[in-house]
């Protein structure tokens, strides 16, 4: 294994592990809002224990995502140091913003939510709910927009010494593929958080303990879920394709296994790519519908990987294009069950059937599985290049770091990640296994 394959894939387990975590604070940060509002709107204590119960998991999470998240920032050094040479000029400032602006604001403000409910008005209160959520998403922001720089290069000039700088800030805040790219992601976190939540609640039901508050947990879960999935699909996921398609037709072709052009292009629903034959064996396709979805026409021309000379494929593509398909076949699960949980809870009778309680709890970890394999597509998707366009992956690493520095260090993280993931566990359990902390008698007499 050569040192360039092992720095990709010393980066990519880590920032793999890493998103874990804010994917669900993020997600998290917007439903404890909605508790709070109810619990203010309502005078409704039990929305009020829910928030703090959900707070918990949330400093939980937000805590392991400090930790994982500060090493990458050394690795843009250790790992990839012609990258941040050349383009530091340009991601420097989004990502000193993340710090500064987001990361601050969001911590602050959630030592108030913790600890000042007894010192703050209940408006107050509120109030430093809702910060903590501006904190996270806009920390989101800022790293969508320095991937999406990567992905979509906007606003920079190119110095006679081979690096970037920005030549308008507004320019790099407005790129149009961050705003799609940051919609998109943001459900997908919501999701994330709705499905936790609603597992959670589904738990106390089977389980029958904290059936108040898992009732609840249920109703808040289900109903944001169902709602983020459909924003997920349309119009983040469909408007992000069709961004795709028009600006990285390569990574479109691997995702789609579309190894020719065609009019009137199908959609491979299933199928196993062959690279030596070039062509998706076993497939199981519905016709013309991806030239349909693209440009919303069954006769438009899509182009294949064909069009593109063969040093620009995405590689490796048998994975971009498994990735892609994992997560558009995960995304579909989750607004059919999310969708039949609404319908239930509609019709009074989602509290006792069993037997969409228990999909609910066990699919709690596919949308970690759907969000990943979305970020790989994004993220091979992009190869050959580091930088759409400019850099190749290749030019932008640290030659001068040995093969064994980045093995041994990749060991190193993969052994104090097990020992984090095993404390992660235990206290997470701990905490759903204790519950909210009030009995039920006391939530259902206050809110009587």
């Amino acid at each position: 294994m050569d040192t360039y394959l092992l720095h990709r894939i010393h980066f990519a387990f880590t920032i793999t592990y890493h998103y874990l975590f804010p994917q669900l604070t993020m997600g998290l940060a917007l439903l404890i809002v909605v508790l709070k509002f109810i619990a203010l709107k309502n005078n409704d204590p039990r929305y009020d224990q829910a928030s703090r119960f959900w707070a918990k998991l949330f400093v939980v999470n937000f805590l392991l995502g400090v930790v994982t998240g500060i090493p990458m920032e050394f690795q843009f050094g250790t790992n990839w140091a012609e990258f941040s040479r050349r383009t530091g000029g340009v991601i420097g400032q989004p990502l000193a913003m993340e710090g500064v602006f987001s990361f601050f604001l969001e911590s602050t403000f959630l030592g108030l939510f913790l600890f000042g409910e007894r010192r703050l008005s209940k408006l107050a209160h509120f109030g430093s709910a809702v910060m903590v959520f501006v904190g996270s998403w806009i920390s989101g922001f800022f790293i969508i927009v320095t991937d999406a720089w990567m992905q979509h290069p906007v606003a920079y000039h190119l110095l006679p010494n081979g690096t970037y700088e920005v030549s308008s800030f507004w320019g790099l805040m407005l790129n149009p593929w961050a705003w799609l790219q940051y919609a998109h992601n943001m459900c997908g976190a919501v999701v994330t958080a709705a499905f936790v939540m609603s597992a959670t609640g589904a738990f106390y039901l089977l389980d029958q303990k904290h059936e108040a508050h898992g009732r609840l947990f249920l109703k808040v879960g289900v109903v944001s879920g169902l709602i983020s999935c459909v924003l997920m699909i349309m119009p983040t996921g469909d408007l992000q394709g069709k961004a795709v398609a028009k600006y990285q037709p390569a990574a479109m072709a691997g995702m789609e296994g579309l190894f020719r052009t065609e009019k009137g292009a199908p959609i491979v629903l299933m199928g196993q790519p062959d690279m030596e034959k070039e062509r998706i064996d076993n497939p199981l396709t519905a016709n013309s519908v991806l030239s349909f979805l693209i440009y919303g026409t069954t006769a438009a021309e899509v182009r294949g990987l064909d069009s593109v000379p063969r040093d620009q494929w995405p590689s490796p593509l048998p994975l971009l294009y498994y990735s892609y398909h994992i997560m558009a076949g995960l995304g579909t699960y989750f607004l059919a069950v999310m969708a039949l949980a609404v319908l239930l809870l509609l019709r009074g009778t989602l509290y006792t059937s069993r037997w969409i309680l228990w999909p609910l709890l066990l699919s709690f970890p596919l949308p970690y599985i759907a969000n990943t394999a979305g970020w790989m597509t994004a993220e091979i998707g992009r190869q050959p290049w580091l930088v759409y366009g400019l850099m190749r992956t290749s030019q932008g690493y640290s030659s001068h770091v040995s093969e064994g520095n980045s093995l041994f260090t990749l060991l190193g993280f993969m052994g104090m990640y097990s020992v984090l993931t095993i404390l992660w566990v235990v206290i997470v359990y701990r905490t759903i296994e204790t519950g909210p902390g009030s009995t039920e008698k006391q939530l259902e007499t206050s809110h009587a």
